[in-house]
């Protein structure tokens, strides 16, 4: 074809420069395809470099192009802070997983459950299950119920862990499985009877939580707790102290201590069995 012929004959090609005044003679200048793909192409790396930096310094990018296409040094530093928070959340939600899940396994344990999984021998127990005579301000206590009564040295009681007035008992149709007494932030807690603490931990609604296992199969659980003295594993006295109380947890209105007993897996009124050791 004629056309494909004249551009494998086209090498190269010269531009005229004709002045509109005559006095002036004219001037040409030669030009290769090589040195006008050459001159393009710097030309071109030139404009983009140059308009990059132009958008950048003077911030028009921002306001002529849709959305942030470039990312400020306030724009980095804010992701920095966003990826920081998120990965701390992620820490924050497997902790809250694995308590639950030791909350689950604490609520589960019954007194045979316990020994096994820890193999703690039933003589070692023994001496916690009560408190001692000497040197505890409830051994004058408990020896008085234990005559009253004529209990064995085998069975076991409940004494309030706290000094406060009932707000909300017991109510499993309503979901309340315990009792709520009423207490100033920091109030001493203490066992209401000895026993091995199970769970020592935070939980979301619930707050600190701290669960005993105690002989014949009970439970005493004590939630929304400001402070939680004692750690998983402890072996603790009735009388001693174990947490302070407080607000803590989404489930709470105010601050107080929630007490429940369970006994075989089952929710029992704590009032049933609770000794008012004031």
């Amino acid at each position: 074809m004629p056309i494909l012929k004249y551009f494998k004959n086209l090498k190269s090609f010269s531009v005229v420069i004709v002045p509109d005044d005559t006095s002036h003679e004219s001037r040409s200048k030669k030009f290769t395809p090589l040195k006008i793909f050459i001159f393009a192409l710097v030309y071109s790396i030139f404009i983009a470099v140059f308009g990059y930096y132009f958008f950048i310094i003077t911030g028009i990018g921002n306001k002529i192009f849709p959305g942030n296409y470039v990312m400020t040094p306030e724009n980095i530093e804010k992701m920095e802070q966003l990826n920081s928070k998120v990965n701390f959340l992620a820490i924050e939600l497997q902790q809250l997983k694995s308590s639950n899940q030791r909350l689950k396994y604490a609520l589960a344990l019954g007194d045979s459950v316990l020994i096994d999984t820890f193999k703690i021998k039933t003589d070692s127990l023994d001496k916690f299950y009560k408190t001692p005579k000497e040197g505890n301000i409830f051994g004058v206590f408990i020896n008085l119920i234990e005559k009253l009564f004529q209990q064995k040295d085998e069975s076991i009681f409940f004494i309030f862990p706290v000094n406060g007035y009932i707000s909300r008992g017991f109510d499993v149709e309503k979901g309340h499985y315990g009792i709520d007494l009423v207490v100033k932030n920091g109030t001493p807690v203490y066992a209401s009877a000895g026993g091995f603490v199970v769970f020592s931990g935070y939980t979301n609604n619930f707050g600190h939580i701290i669960i005993i296992s105690h002989s014949d199969g009970y439970l005493s659980i004590y939630k929304h707790c400001s402070v939680i003295i004692k750690k998983e594993r402890e072996f603790v006295r009735q009388g001693e102290l174990i947490a302070e109380s407080g607000n803590s947890g989404l489930a709470t209105t105010g601050p107080h201590l929630h007490l429940e007993i369970w006994h075989n897996g089952k929710p029992i009124d704590p009032e049933t069995i609770l000794i008012n050791n004031n």
